[in-house]
């Protein structure tokens, strides 16, 4: 288990899947090496990324690597019936907006600290949120922008989640370059996630683990 924390610390995509293929045939369940290795290990590597040891570049490799691991698990955990989902999370790239390594690595991140996650990809209207947020159920919704123009997409995606009724349900997260606390505040979101690292925390904050 320390062995396959590390690998994912590190970056070591290939090592990671062995590991995590060798310690399930050991007898221990995917959850625990979820909870005992691979949540350890993302969190780690957040905090060398806010301590500046860790740039971009290598949290991106270290989340390759937790989702080789994690591949390995996922369906070991369908077949047993356990759920280990902290939560719900529907993720998307604004209308018109087609950069999509920052959201990548958000989600990569959320799911390496046990949140199950949906995509909606980039240029994502605002019907596309509200349609995802009545059909998942989301506790969140993640909101990613890099460009000055974009980022004014924001705001009519809370606009129509309230138009439906859906607004109270889920909590808002929006990040991405142009953007800052000031402007989630102002469009009515409920937080700004400055890195992928801010992110999750604001993520684990709003949904505690059981």
């Amino acid at each position: 288990m320390e062995e396959l924390k590390q690998a994912v610390i590190d970056g070591q995509v290939a090592k990671a899947r062995q590991l995590a293929e060798e310690t399930v045939s050991l007898g221990v369940q995917p959850t625990v090496v979820f909870s005992d290795a691979l949540s350890p290990a993302m969190e780690e590597v957040g905090r060398r990324m806010q301590a500046g040891d860790y740039f971009i570049p290598e949290v991106l490799v270290s989340a390759k690597a937790m989702k080789a691991a994690a591949e390995i698990l996922k369906p070991l955990i369908a077949q047993s019936g356990a759920t280990r989902s902290r939560g719900k999370v529907v993720m998307g790239t604004v209308r018109g907006d087609l950069h999509d390594i920052g959201k990548n690595l958000v989600i990569m991140m959320l799911e390496g600290a046990g949140f199950e996650v949906a995509d909606l990809g980039t240029d994502v209207p605002p019907e596309r949120f509200v349609a995802a947020t009545r059909e998942l159920r989301p506790q969140i919704i993640g909101m990613s922008a890099m460009l000055t123009t974009t980022m004014l997409q924001m705001p009519k995606v809370v606009t129509a989640l309230q138009a439906e009724g859906l607004r109270s349900q889920v909590r808002i997260m929006v990040g991405g370059a142009p953007l800052n606390q000031s402007f989630a505040d102002e469009i009515g979101a409920d937080g700004f996630g400055m890195d992928s690292t801010a992110a999750v925390e604001l993520a684990k904050a709003w949904v505690p683990a059981e």
